[in-house]
């Protein structure tokens, strides 16, 4: 699976001068500065929605995931304390709230089997609208499936945002060596199923 890297590309002069733009913003938008704070949902929005997208597999349900986040950073971000970038500390109320997100539909699935099982409800029929695209590309999303929300967050920020282990960390309030054991553990998945041929 290959790494993409969106600073790639950019001098670090721009980086720099980015980093720094973005540091004025959330001293105005932890001042009240709504302004301020509409300027940073527009930097990361579709980065906030990507990453609910990854992990949830569902376009609606990540849309409302990403519009929590963003209200929650809103009320939180008087206590942000600038310990790590605004991105980062943004994308670790993302993670949270899609694991808590997907907890809650993996659970509400689990009623839902039981009862079909039992003959109340019909058999589904719409296919899943978060995976588009071929055929390799729908057996990689059923195979993402597999993965705990937790596998799917270290997946995700590893390969797709190319962030390093130890920023991944941060993100996820984790111990580095945990990160590694889901990365670990989500590549033997995908692995077996791959070179399995799941082609259900």
């Amino acid at each position: 699976m290959p790494r993409s890297n969106p600073a790639m590309g950019v001098p670090a002069a721009t980086r720099d001068l980015e980093g720094a733009a973005e540091r004025v913003l959330v001293d105005r938008a932890r001042g009240g500065d709504a302004e301020a704070f509409r300027e940073l949902v527009e930097r990361h929005r579709d980065r906030v929605y990507g990453l609910a997208l990854r992990m949830l597999r569902s376009p609606a349900e990540a849309e409302e995931v990403a519009q929590d986040a963003f209200v929650r950073a809103w009320r939180a971000l008087p206590r942000f304390r600038g310990d790590a970038a605004f991105g980062t500390w943004l994308h670790a109320i993302v993670v949270r709230r899609s694991i808590d997100r997907a907890t809650v539909l993996k659970n509400r699935r689990a009623r839902e089997v039981r009862y079909e099982e039992a003959g109340d409800l019909p058999e589904p029929v719409a296919p899943d609208p978060g995976v588009e695209g071929g055929e390799m590309r729908r057996r990689l999303g059923r195979l993402l499936e597999q993965l705990s929300p937790v596998q799917r967050a270290a997946v995700a920020l590893f390969y797709d945002e190319d962030r390093p282990v130890e920023e991944i960390a941060r993100i996820m309030g984790m111990p580095e060596s945990t990160v590694k054991t889901h990365l670990s553990r989500a590549r033997a998945v995908l692995r077996r199923g791959w070179l399995g041929g799941d082609r259900s």
